[in-house]
């Protein structure tokens, strides 16, 4: 259904496309505050020279590949962020193609990428972080075995609204546990 490339600065206008004519609720609500309002070349690719040697690097961003049509629906991106304690968090999550949502495909994007930490970085846990509106995404999260860990009310202003976070985790046994 789905397969993780990394992307490459010829997908970057991709990704500014998916977020043209949205606001910047949207861009917080997949991104965080790693990028303003509206998204520029510019902005990921500061982001993006984080991963200059792939070899090295604590950041992987990756490139959705939709493998009926071989087409970049989305974007999301792997972070080591505790390597004694082999945990990673999944962040910048986007199924940009609006066509293809509601199918699936974003469940089948963060198995894969699970899949990615747990058998080639060899991480233990995988974490993330969900605003408690996003209930579409909650429900992919779950899916895959992610469980709430915590809540964290007013973790971020955005306007003049505050919004509530869920962090959750999956530890590399329980995915495995799903999977058979």
């Amino acid at each position: 259904m789905v397969k993780l490339e990394y992307l490459l600065e010829e997908d970057f206008d991709k990704i500014i496309k998916w977020n043209e004519d949205t606001s910047p609720e949207y861009l917080m609500q997949w991104a965080g505050p790693t990028y303003k309002h509206p998204i520029t070349k510019d902005q990921i690719a500061e982001n993006f020279k984080n991963i200059s040697d792939k070899e090295e690097s604590q950041v992987f961003i990756y490139k959705i590949i939709y493998t009926e049509s071989n087409e970049i629906i989305g974007t999301i991106q792997l972070i080591k962020t505790d390597n004694a304690n082999k945990i990673g968090r999944i962040v910048r999550f986007l199924i940009g193609e609006e066509s293809i949502r509601g199918k699936g495909i974003g469940t089948a994007a963060i198995d894969e990428i699970l899949n990615i930490g747990f058998n080639t970085f060899l991480l233990e846990e995988i974490t993330l972080g969900v605003f408690d509106f996003n209930h579409g995404a909650i429900r992919c999260y779950e899916k895959v075995g992610f469980k709430k860990t915590k809540f964290t009310e007013n973790a971020r202003v955005v306007g003049n609204k505050y919004w509530n976070l869920y962090e959750m985790s999956i530890k590399k046994n329980e995915w495995l546990k799903m999977k058979k």
